[in-house]
């Protein structure tokens, strides 16, 4: 039995933490999250803007499961979340069919399109980079249909969302809490991957690919997972959105209005780390608020300030942090066993 299969399992890889250990920060991430709408006072707009974070962080634990896990850079986050939201609003809107089956068909599409993406590219043994432009490519190919087909999406001037109206997703609190409990469940679920012999092999995947096809690790099929779960993530997270939100545009998905920010998130945050997604999404997220008054210099002034954030921790913000947490209680320790802090 190979470790793809042990994971499949359930066996568990690191025994030796604890539950609550494991997940107490996926548990403390969503406890302050959650008390964005109550220290909002009932302002619609930074409802709305939270809502904006969650959904963003969503997609960043999506690219973190897929580029941070196995190193495939998928630069089609956007798109895979258009093809969902569009695809559920539209059999939605058109058909009559309600959320509960237009919801899955949506993110089942993400993540097969998502899911042959990897595949192609593990069959034609491209390299991170040749998979960036591949992925680069289908997201411009979305991005002009959507763009085209304006008859069924509304083109450059969007389309309003009928299904979800009336319901629990249009309240701005609730409809929050909908995102939030989705973003829950990713971090739960890339935490419990992680914790796996499944995180095991992606690891290994992403660090040495030949080596762990030799360690018994079946590469083609795991790359392969990888990118259908971060798919179906991103799926999810698109289509939620636009039922809450209530109106969607090929601008909403866009690789710059997308892609950019969840690349400049997770590298800021920390690759590969569980909260990197979080604290860098929060970082963005506020950046372009506080910058938004600029107008036409909020560009400048946004690049000079994450420049000097990456600079500052080149490793992520995540690793940063860890790692002088770790220095500062090694040292308060060895001043506890010393001769001088005994006395």
């Amino acid at each position: 039995m190979s470790l793809l299969d042990s994971a499949v399992t359930g066996a568990p890889l690191e025994r030796r933490e604890g539950l609550l250990r494991g997940y107490l920060p996926v548990v403390l991430a969503v406890l302050v999250l959650g008390l964005v709408p109550p220290l909002a006072g009932g302002s619609r707009y930074l409802v709305s803007v939270a809502t904006l974070l969650v959904v963003l962080v969503t997609y960043g634990v999506a690219f973190n499961v897929v580029f941070g896990g196995t190193g495939q850079l998928l630069l089609c986050i956007g798109a895979l979340a258009a093809v969902a939201a569009y695809t559920s609003a539209l059999l939605s809107g058109e058909l009559g069919w309600p959320l509960a089956i237009t919801l899955p068909l949506g993110v089942a599409l993400a993540t097969t399109g998502g899911a042959a993406l990897s595949w192609l590219a593990v069959r034609r043994r491209l390299d991170t980079i040749f998979v960036g432009v591949v992925t680069l490519t289908a997201s411009l190919v979305v991005h002009n249909l959507l763009l085209g087909r304006r008859e069924l999406t509304g083109g450059e001037t969007g389309l309003v969302v009928q299904a979800g109206s009336g319901t629990a997703l249009r309240d701005p609190v609730l409809g929050y809490y909908a995102v939030l409990a989705l973003l829950a469940v990713g971090l739960a679920g890339h935490r419990a991957i992680q914790r796996s012999a499944l995180g095991w092999a992606f690891r290994a995947i992403r660090d040495d690919a030949e080596a762990a096809a030799l360690a018994g690790i079946d590469v083609a099929r795991t790359k392969v997972l990888a990118a259908a779960v971060a798919s179906a993530l991103a799926g999810a997270a698109g289509s939620l959105y636009a039922h809450v939100e209530g109106f969607v545009s090929p601008t909403t998905f866009a690789f710059a209005t997308v892609d950019v920010r969840v690349i400049v998130a997770v590298a800021f945050g920390g690759l590969g780390t569980l909260l990197g997604p979080v604290v860098g999404g929060v970082v963005v997220t506020l950046l372009d608020e506080v910058l938004r008054p600029l107008g036409q210099l909020r560009l400048a002034v946004y690049g000079a300030v994450l420049l000097v954030l990456f600079l500052a921790v080149p490793r992520g913000a995540v690793p940063a942090v860890g790692w002088s947490w770790h220095r500062a209680t090694a040292r308060w320790r060895g001043r506890g066993t010393s001769p001088a802090g005994g006395r």
